[in-house]
């Protein structure tokens, strides 16, 4: 019975240590976009951002969560990637960013009155979609997949451009020099 005492005691001082000896995370929200795109403050960079750069990038969405009342994840991403370049220094001017969507994710980025129609509920992405439009993010749909899943001009969220195919506008922005995230 002491052993037993003596291990849950070591047991629960262990844990204790390694709480303690644990980085403190600290969320950070904003400068740019409120209410999305949190992101972790990282103290004491090796590798500082440099703040000069023009930053083009084009996100990839092809894919979206199966709950319909959550934010796709990818779009969250925009946001964070915005939030924590600002947050660090780099101009917003700096940050010149698109977004492909397709796949299942194109259920996303339709008006609030479609995405009622087709799910009982408001888009919860279309907020933040408007916040992005309003940073400078452009949004295209790729209009194969538009045609496919039978998704109609005047359900297209307000900011989003209809594009021939996700294949074309990767291969156009990144030969303008932007660079893929994909996740």
């Amino acid at each position: 019975m002491i052993r037993l005492v003596i291990l849950v005691a070591l047991s629960s001082l262990v844990s204790q240590l390694a709480v303690a000896q644990s980085p403190v995370k600290r969320i950070k929200s904003g400068p740019v976009i409120t209410g999305y795109g949190d992101f972790f403050a990282v103290d004491n960079l090796d590798k500082q951002v440099d703040t000069s750069l023009v930053y083009k990038v084009i996100f990839d969405i092809p894919s979206s969560p199966e709950n319909k009342e959550q934010v796709n994840p990818g779009i969250n991403t925009i946001a964070r990637f915005l939030n924590m370049h600002a947050d660090a220094g780099v101009p917003l001017k700096n940050l010149q960013v698109a977004a492909i969507v397709h796949g299942s994710a194109i259920k996303d980025i339709v008006n609030n009155e479609a995405y009622r129609q087709r799910f009982a509920s408001d888009n919860p992405n279309y907020p933040l979609i408007q916040q992005l439009h309003e940073a400078g993010v452009e949004f295209y749909i790729c209009g194969q997949t538009a045609v496919n899943r039978n998704i109609l001009d005047h359900e297209i969220a307000t900011p989003v451009q209809v594009a021939l195919s996700a294949m074309t506008v990767l291969i156009e922005l990144q030969a303008n020099n932007y660079q893929l995230i994909k996740f």
